[in-house]
């Protein structure tokens, strides 16, 4: 009885003692400041944590660590255990082209981008990862008067994407190419003009964080004429102004459960602006994503998403409206356009490149080989030469009448009907089969 008792003193001390030892803080080598809502990453290369407003880091397991640290604008550092009190980043000291405006007729600013993401898409029975390169490109109009209105989020240019397919049992597959569009890459897109709070206005170094009503909204952080926001998009009303373009989906059957993003510019005035931006990241976790985009897979079945993804800004021009309908049109060469990795970037882990040399070696021409083809698609041509001059006649009728037209919606209708009772019964089938097992 006494050796139980003094097993768990001992064991509630250790508790006591733990609890008194301080979280670890991510901070700038240079200016010994804490960096708010730097990545954390397991040794597999997976997202696990962010420090918290003031630099503190998660408590992990043992199992996830050697870990890396990542903020944008500093070199990562991986750690093999947080046996100190402090993990220093040194910054990354880049220069970006110079943006000059060469006449009063180039009002409008084309930015070249590279994004590097992490998307999951995780379901009760199965799970899909996808990391993807691609070369992204803005216009902006900051001259309201022209007339032209060019795009905010990200339009791509040239993509690569790897998919991995895993089902319940552990088995995997991978491609380059799915059905099922889950990222949010797409919608993140450069935020409008903002003033700088008065706290770190006209100073050289300062921080200031704007609260919402729990937890903060923005935390701005000026060194020299760098400027770093990191905002809680869901802390406050206030934070969705910097994402304007995702005012639809923050609605009542789509849930986010996580949204920050981070801003980092070079900016020696009171305002930050899209000329002044370097890149950003954001991390988002979201239950449900876009308008039952699952309708033909897992009927009626939650599933999760989350994406990381970084921005690295690689070019700003001033072009004219002549040279920006060229680019908004796409008359420029396709085939020369490719994707073209920041010096800055940190380097891809190697299960992530494990999956690309995966992905990049299949045989694609044995898998066409080995498609079967749908018949059901093939109509049937009894050799009759006025059977095809025949159903000619007989389509353009319908077209004319609007019988076709009529006839296809209502076969439409049905056939959704139907594949939503099917794939219904097929999810309860395995359902009751995972109970049995």
């Amino acid at each position: 009885m006494l050796r139980y008792l003094l097993t768990a003193v001992l064991i509630a001390a250790a508790l006591a003692l733990e609890a008194r030892t301080p979280a670890p803080v991510v901070a700038d080598s240079a200016t010994r400041k804490p960096l708010p809502a730097a990545s954390i990453y397991d040794c597999r290369g997976k997202a696990v944590g962010k420090s918290d407003s003031r630099g503190r880091l998660p408590n992990l397991s043992p199992e996830s660590f050697p870990v890396t640290v990542r903020y944008l604008g500093f070199y990562e550092k991986t750690v093999p255990t947080f046996s100190s009190d402090t993990v220093f980043l040194q910054e990354d000291i880049f220069e970006l082209p110079e943006v000059v405006v060469e006449s009063r007729a180039r009002k409008l600013l084309h930015i070249l981008a590279y994004v590097r993401e992490y998307s999951t898409l995780t379901t009760y029975t199965d799970t899909v990862f996808l990391f993807r390169e691609k070369m992204v490109d803005y216009m902006l109009a900051p001259d309201k008067k022209v007339r032209f209105k060019g795009w905010s989020n990200p339009r791509i240019l040239t993509s690569k994407s790897y998919y991995r397919f895993t089902d319940s049992h552990g088995l995997d597959s991978v491609s380059d190419v799915s059905g099922f569009h889950f990222s949010w890459s797409d919608w993140i897109g450069i935020a409008p003009e903002r003033y700088l709070p008065p706290a770190v206005r006209g100073l050289e170094h300062g921080s200031d964080t704007l609260m919402g009503k729990y937890s903060p909204v923005e935390v701005w952080m000026k060194n020299e004429d760098k400027v770093t926001v990191d905002i809680d998009v869901l802390a406050a009303e206030s934070g969705r102004r910097w994402v304007p373009n995702l005012s639809g989906f923050f609605r009542k059957d789509l849930d986010f459960e996580k949204f920050k993003i981070r801003f980092s510019y070079y900016s020696a005035d009171d305002s930050i602006t899209p000329q002044h931006l370097t890149g950003y990241s954001y991390d988002i976790e979201s239950n449900g994503r876009g308008h039952e985009m699952f309708r033909f897979h897992k009927v009626d079945e939650p599933f999760f998403v989350s994406t990381h993804a970084e921005v690295y800004i690689m070019d700003k021009e001033y072009i004219t409206v002549k040279e920006a309908r060229k680019w908004d049109a796409r008359r420029f060469d396709m085939d020369a356009l490719g994707i073209y990795e920041p010096s800055d970037a940190p380097a891809v882990h190697p299960d992530v490149l494990a999956l690309v040399n995966r992905v990049n070696g299949i045989d694609r021409d044995n898998v066409r080989v080995a498609q079967i083809a749908d018949h059901s698609m093939v109509m049937v041509y009894n050799g009759d030469r006025n059977f095809r001059f025949g159903n000619r006649l007989l389509s353009i009728f319908k077209n004319l009448t609007g019988i076709s037209s009529y006839k296809f919606n209502r076969n439409i209708k049905r056939t959704m009907r139907q594949l939503r009772i099917d794939q219904m019964e097929r999810n309860n089938a395995r359902a009751r089969q995972s109970q049995e097992q």
